[in-house]
């Protein structure tokens, strides 16, 4: 279904001239498809997302020029009102060169506009209006699916059926009978159950909630869930089978911080869980808002003064995630500005902000605006997180009754919160 990164630093809606050049010419567009395939599956082995092994093969494999033979385009910029948009078609020869570079160039796929029918549509421009449906980053899908451990024979659930590309791995790997694929939507389905058997694969498609999973299949090796939650839905847990693993991307309503569920069942039937800091994860499926930072709110961070001071404590790194993604969770309602060249927070739902730069000699110079007192909060944090270890990781926990919280450390060094209450009995 939606993917994106994890906030605006990698903003999916990019122009068409950020992807690569692909020279098309008549009966060549097949031999340049395969070629771009190729040169694709490389740039994903070196960038450490994929190895060899069946999800390489089935990538390789994979016409995305089939599975996805319209898209869409940004022609607008970010900022702009309406946005512009053009659907792509590649039985339009004009349209092959520009739509090879956005199938393989690695970028999500933008392939539903405002819930519209997929099949049967008419290239060219439209306007205003938002992407319903997108096919995942390529590089993103192709780690999770790695980590998935994809076998033949697997039963797999995939949830959030989007274009169909995981549906269509797990297809080539696992054998068609053995696939279940579930969208909300009855138009993404239907396309994808067009667009994968002119493949030659016959999945088992379905419209339905996917929070329900779908439990006439179960139980299932593997299940992977393409778009964020705030918890793990009790159905999935309850669909998996004995050795089986769920991956599902469970986050706060920031987009700036994601963490990775990692759910297996035991052989005796037990369940354990870990929350992985990641730097990608996907976008929040239906019914689950983020929050953003506003054209209006970065203006008024650049216009304001704050108040400053200097600090000798740098702030965490980038790099150390599973900070950020407590702070995510025990001080939530923060956004990470990634557009600037330091560090840049604000809290849109009071309209507090921070930002942080070094002076150069080893100190900090901190500016702060409005109620809440980020700074603080973050260093309040990496404290917390420090004495439990500074964890990569967390350990997910399922209660009987329906409870789910995260922890690291023991002790009085635990770090610790839970997951929103499910929202049904």
């Amino acid at each position: 279904m939606t993917q994106t990164s994890n906030d605006d630093r990698k903003e999916l809606f990019m122009p068409s001239d950020h992807v690569p050049a692909v020279l098309l010419r008549g009966p060549s567009a097949g031999q340049e498809a395969t070629r771009a395939r190729a040169e694709m599956v490389a740039r994903l082995e070196t960038a450490g997302d994929l190895r060899p092994g069946p999800v390489r093969e089935a990538l390789l494999a994979l016409p995305r020029e089939e599975l996805m033979p319209q898209a869409y385009v940004r022609r607008s910029k970010p900022e702009e009102s309406p946005p512009r948009w053009d659907l792509l078609d590649w039985a339009v020869p004009a349209d092959r060169e520009e739509l090879l570079g956005v199938l393989y160039g690695g970028e999500s796929v933008l392939v539903q506009h405002d819930g519209e029918p997929i099949l049967g549509r008419v290239p060219g421009p439209r306007s205003g209006g938002a992407i319903t449906s997108m096919s995942s980053t390529v590089g993103m899908t192709a780690g999770l699916l790695v980590e998935l451990g994809l076998r033949p024979g697997q039963r797999v659930l995939d949830i959030g059926t989007g274009a169909g590309v995981t549906a269509a791995v797990a297809c080539r790997i696992c054998g068609d009978t053995d696939v279940v694929t579930v969208d909300r939507d009855p138009h993404v389905t239907a396309s994808a159950r067009h667009h994968l058997e002119a493949l030659g694969h016959v999945p088992m498609v379905m419209t339905g909630d996917g929070s329900d999973g779908w439990p006439g299949r179960a139980p299932y090796e593997r299940i992977f869930v393409s778009y964020a939650v705030p918890r793990v839905a009790r159905a999935w847990v309850e669909q998996l089978a004995p050795g089986g693993r769920l991956l599902v991307t469970v986050t706060g309503v920031s987009p700036s911080w994601p963490g990775l569920a990692a759910v297996t069942r035991t052989p005796d039937g037990g369940v354990q869980g870990e929350l992985r800091a990641v730097e990608f994860g996907h976008r929040p499926g239906y019914g689950f808002d983020r929050i953003f930072l506003s054209r209006a709110f970065l203006d008024r961070i650049a216009a304001e003064t704050g108040t400053t001071s200097v600090s000798h404590q740098a702030p965490p790194t980038d790099e150390q995630r599973g900070m950020w993604l407590a702070l995510e969770h025990l001080r939530p309602g923060l956004v990470r500005n990634w557009g600037a060249g330091h560090l840049m927070i604000g809290a849109p739902g009071c309209g507090s902000w921070m930002s942080a730069r070094p002076d150069g000699h080893g100190s900090w110079i901190v500016t702060t605006n409005g109620p809440r007192h980020i700074w603080e909060e973050i260093q309040q944090v990496a404290a917390r997180w420090r004495a439990a270890g500074s964890p990569a990781s967390y350990r997910l926990h399922f209660d009987a009754d329906g409870r789910q919280w995260v922890s690291a450390g023991s002790g009085t060094a635990e770090l610790s919160w839970p997951l929103p209450s499910s929202p049904t009995p």
